[in-house]
């Protein structure tokens, strides 16, 4: 036992933002001050209300809003689409604003000494007057980018940040910043100021843009390190997106489900397994989409609820193509076996599309989830963007114990080196790969099992064919190589003998070897023990 009495950790406050907390371990340091900096549009604004919305709604924790910028009458009315009714809980004394937005018809000049006293007294007594427990500051920029002299900057804020604190409550502060990866803060200051610093960031990839948050220092305690996509949604607010709390504790099942194909099924050694993630690789036409079908009806005909995810074809084309294939898809929605969600993959962003996929997974609550296709998606975001929402999506239906396909066009009608373009093959749990087989001037279609986690599959290339009853396994190619690789070549049978006929006398030679180094061994230890 020591001397000296050991000091109390930091206390995280949960700020009701769930997805946030989640990488802030726990939420902000309580009773001290954060500051958030970011670019125009980065959702600075969104993020310092929805942190006093959440604590009023979620834990009866009263708040104050204090704006240098905008009116308090434009931001009510802003944030009516998210949900927050702040005039309700302003006339239930849950809810503060202390408005110190610039008057339109008054020019500011710097003259004197300035001091924002006044304004600390303001904020102090709507502070005690409701009981507010959690403050926002939104922006610093806003009050301080007429003053020139770095000096008055630094010396004002350390004001506010100490007189926030001794207020007791927990505070977020806002401020602007020019470039996504350049200075924290517009002054260069503010981020020695505060206790706690967090960037949002709205950066242009490829003529898309992701918003992203990075925790850069919380002091005396603990957080999640890099950057995490997050997007802003109607009725919700800002949500986060922590691939970091997607652990790897999915259960794992030995039960088999139908691909809809008996002769697929074989192939698989019984079926796929019932929460694993099938990706179906192909050039296109070579019927991807039927695979697709097939796996759905089979879910259906054991009554089985089935969800389509379409990027690539409209509702009426998938419906009359599923016809031509003899499955009847307005039957199995009428009977509510069945929910086809179509749309191009520009209308959202790829975070924006994972939380819209996950609702509508937990709204009708689906057996089997099929996406068409991983290819179509690709192209709205980077490639990282990408692998996170393939690692998000797999994460979530597994976590269910929903059997999911996918299926993605390679970018060589033949086939070619990489089965997709994000190399994401390796977050699935099977493999079927559809192929062209070009064979003297005509053209057939192969299909192989490359990959089956946990269960012995078929390793031939077998030829299949395409009618009104849909996909029909044939015979493997046999005499042909290179079928894989896209460069089909078709070998006599005199030359499969001879290739066989020297991995034979090559093995046998192996089997000699080993046999006279066995003896070497046995005689060499036989010298050992009668010396």
């Amino acid at each position: 036992m020591t001397a000296h009495a050991i000091e109390p950790s930091v206390q995280k406050l949960p700020t009701g933002i769930a997805s946030f907390d989640i990488i802030a371990k726990g939420g902000l340091p309580r009773h001290r001050t954060t500051l958030l900096s970011g670019t125009a549009g980065s959702g600075k604004t969104v993020f310092a209300m929805q942190f006093l919305a959440a604590g009023i709604r979620d834990a009866d924790e009263r708040g104050v809003f204090v704006t240098f910028e905008e009116s308090a009458g434009d931001i009510r009315t802003n944030m009516r689409s998210f949900g927050w009714d702040l005039e309700r809980w302003e006339r239930d004394g849950k809810f503060a604003f202390v408005d110190a937005s610039p008057d339109p018809h008054v020019e500011t000049v710097e003259s004197g000494t300035f001091d924002l006293g006044a304004l600390l007294a303001r904020v102090e007594h709507a502070v005690k007057r409701i009981g507010a427990s959690r403050v926002s500051v939104d922006s610093l920029g806003a009050v301080f980018s007429q003053f020139s002299d770095q000096s008055v900057v630094r010396r004002e804020l350390f004001r506010i940040a100490s007189a926030l604190k001794a207020m007791g409550v927990t505070a977020l502060m806002t401020a602007e910043r020019t470039d996504d990866y350049g200075p924290v803060a517009r002054f260069g200051v503010e981020e020695f100021i505060a206790d706690n610093v967090m960037v949002l960031r709205n950066v242009l990839e490829d003529e898309n843009r992701r918003r992203t948050i990075e925790i850069l220092k919380f002091r005396g305690t603990d957080h999640q390190k890099g950057e995490f996509p997050f997007t802003i949604v109607p009725d919700d607010g800002l949500v986060v997106i922590p691939l970091s709390a997607m652990q790897l504790k999915q259960k794992s099942s030995d039960i088999r489900v139908s691909s809809g194909s008996p002769e697929l099924d074989k192939m698989c050694g019984g079926g796929f397994f019932r929460d694993s993630v099938i990706l179906v690789s192909g050039a296109t036409g070579t019927g991807k989409t039927l695979t697709v079908t097939q796996f759905l009806n089979g879910g259906a005909a054991v009554g089985e609820r089935c969800l389509l995810l379409a990027f690539e074809e409209s509702r009426d084309q998938l419906f009359r193509n599923a016809i031509g294939w003899g499955v009847d898809f307005e039957r199995l929605e009428r009977d509510g076996l069945l929910r086809v969600v179509c749309d191009y993959p520009e209308v959202l962003g790829l975070e924006d599309w994972l939380l819209a996929i996950q609702r509508t997974v937990a709204e009708f609550k689906p057996n089997r989830v099929a996406l068409d296709s991983l290819s179509a998606l690709e192209r709205v975001g980077t490639i990282r963007a990408f692998r996170e929402f393939v690692i998000g999506f797999t994460s979530f239906i597994k976590h269910q114990e929903i059997t999911g396909l996918f299926t993605s066009t390679t970018a060589s009608l033949m086939g070619g080196t990489s089965i997709t373009e994000g190399h994401i093959s390796t977050l699935t749990d099977s493999i079927v790969l559809l192929r062209y087989v070009e064979m003297f001037g005509e053209m057939k279609r192969g299909i192989t099992v490359l990959k089956m986690r946990g269960s012995l599959h078929d390793k031939g290339i077998r030829e299949f064919t395409i009618d009104k009853k849909g996909m029909h396994l044939g015979r493997p190619f046999r005499n042909v190589t290179g079928i894989l690789a896209g460069t089909p070549v078709h070998v006599s049978p005199a030359d499969v003998e001879r290739i066989w006929s020297h991995f034979e006398a090559e093995r046998g030679e192996r089997r000699a070897d080993s046999v006279v180094t066995d003896g070497e061994r046995r005689r060499g230890s036989d010298r050992r023990r009668s010396s």
